[in-house]
């Protein structure tokens, strides 16, 4: 049965490996690729030292076979034939048969161990013609077709030799025959098996310990973000303030740690939001439902005059309006969270716009004798979406008298900018503290916190009018004071 390990996620429901695979550690994953690198580095370093002794080894030998050969050569270019004690011609009496006058020692462990040299002359057919009587009845191995100077590792009997075999060639260039020489490297020979042997069991001893010590290492470098899984672990919904301990030292980790620190602010930040929305939403709504229910239980106990029943539902329809305001803004921010709501662009003069606006608000406005001025350019293009335009105008446009005094006025100025359009709506009203107004575009914020949503709106107009400005690349900004009015300014870049 798979081994299932839990751990606990930000909702409290445990998080869950994937059942059925296998899967190193971290620690054990760092340690194996580490050593499996170490160990193809370490067999090439073993390979390259074995093969570079060998050959200073054999050089050395191969210098000595040199200068040998170089004394032989040199002795018979001075007419020594004592040297040889031998001619080049096919006689007989000195082939390979002349050996038998020879000491015959097969035994490689009973020859003198002074004869360190081994000369062999034969034939370009390959037929021995002398030999050093230190070879005994041994031959050494010959190679025919050669036409330079060969250096080889070979045997003779028993023993282990290193020799060179130089062609002899008489006065004009043709190959008469071989003189081959060589020298016992027993010594070397079992110099480098004991250093081969040396290598090849030292070497999975190294790789082993390598792991180890890998593993322990990696062990204590990856403890401290061990240390910060555990405390994010420890970090649900409920304790969302709790934050992972920033490391002394500023590395990789200490960035890492910092990181989730930060994520961890927003999606309290987040969690704080949608924890108000949800609760100002279902408050803002279960206020007019209260309010129907209440008339409405009022209207059913007894029979009233037709007034009082108009008055009563005239009221409710205003609470419904109310209420459908409220869930038609909602729906535009949870389509906009959602990333459902798009801009359709479009070159539009936004003059036009804006005095649609005014006239849909001036009903409002009546109401407050509230006049709303506009000047500004006859006719100018912008890049905008015409229903996303409207609707902004109109949250500015609604809060502007929603806040402003009876008798006030509300002034709206379109301007040509550099590379823009600006479009400023000024109200005399109550103005926003300077404190403030980095909170004015969330929802549901309301500067006056004792301000009810009769009076002061839902606190959805100017969250709305910046989301959709983001959609449009429309740059929206408020300046304010308090009880001095407010300027909503946008700045709408030109076709």
């Amino acid at each position: 049965m798979p081994i299932i390990k839990k751990h606990t996620g930000l909702t409290g429901e445990p998080l869950r490996s994937v059942p059925g695979k296998f899967s190193l550690s971290l620690r054990n994953r760092i340690a194996l690729y580490y050593t499996i690198a170490t160990a193809v580095l370490l067999a090439l370093v073993f390979i390259l030292v074995f093969f570079t002794v060998e050959r200073v080894v054999f050089n050395h030998f191969d210098e000595e076979l040199d200068r040998e050969v170089s004394e032989i050569l040199e002795k018979q270019s001075h007419g020594r034939s004592d040297v040889w004690n031998f001619d080049l011609s096919d006689d007989d009496s000195h082939s390979d048969e002349g050996g038998d006058h020879h000491h015959e020692r097969g035994d490689d462990e009973n020859r003198d161990e002074d004869d360190e040299e081994f000369v062999q002359l034969v034939s370009q057919t390959g037929k021995v013609i002398a030999r050093s009587a230190n070879l005994a009845g041994d031959t050494l191995a010959f190679q025919s077709g050669g036409q330079q100077k060969r250096f080889r590792s070979s045997t003779a009997g028993r023993l282990y030799v290193r020799q060179v075999q130089v062609p002899l060639a008489d006065s004009k260039g043709k190959i008469e025959g071989y003189l081959l020489a060589a020298v016992p490297v027993r010594d070397a020979v079992t110099i480098l098996g004991d250093l081969k042997q040396v290598l090849l069991l030292s070497y999975p001893a190294i790789i082993l310990t390598l792991f180890i010590l890998t593993r322990v290492i990696a062990g204590r470098s990856i403890r401290p973000v061990e240390e910060v899984i555990a405390s994010a672990e420890k970090i649900t919904r409920e304790n969302l303030e709790r934050r992972i301990p920033l490391p002394r030292n500023q590395d990789k980790l200490y960035r890492l740690s910092a990181t989730i620190n930060a994520l961890l602010e927003r999606l309290q930040d987040a969690f704080q939001r949608e924890k108000q929305f949800t609760s100002d939403a279902s408050h803002e709504l279960k206020t007019p439902l209260a309010s129907l229910k209440g008339t409405l239980e009022v209207l059913v106990r007894k029979p009233r005059e037709r007034e009082h029943y108009e008055e009563r539902i005239r009221f409710c329809l205003k609470e419904l309006d109310r209420m459908s305001r409220l869930i038609e803004q909602l729906l535009v921010l949870a389509r906009y969270e959602s990333n459902g709501i798009k801009a359709h662009m479009e070159s539009v003069d936004p003059g036009c716009h804006i005095s649609e606006a005014i006239g849909r608000m001036h009903p409002h406005a009546l109401q407050k004798n509230i006049p709303i001025n506009f000047t500004g350019l006859e006719s100018c293009m912008i890049s905008a979406d015409p229903a996303m335009l409207d609707m902004i105008f109109e949250n500015i446009l609604s809060n502007a008298i929603k806040y402003s005094p009876s008798g006030s006025t509300v002034s709206v100025t379109l301007s040509n900018s550099t590379g823009s359009v600006l479009c400023s709506i000024v109200d005399n009203g109550i103005g926003i503290p300077e404190e403030k107004l980095s909170r004015v575009f969330e929802r549901f914020y309301r500067v006056d916190e004792s301000r009810n949503s009769g009076t002061g709106g839902f606190g959805l107009g100017l969250a709305i009018v910046k989301n959709l400005a983001d959609l449009q690349q429309i740059a929206v900004s408020v300046k304010s004071r308090k009880n001095q009015g407010t300027s909503v300014e946008l700045r709408f870049p030109k076709t």
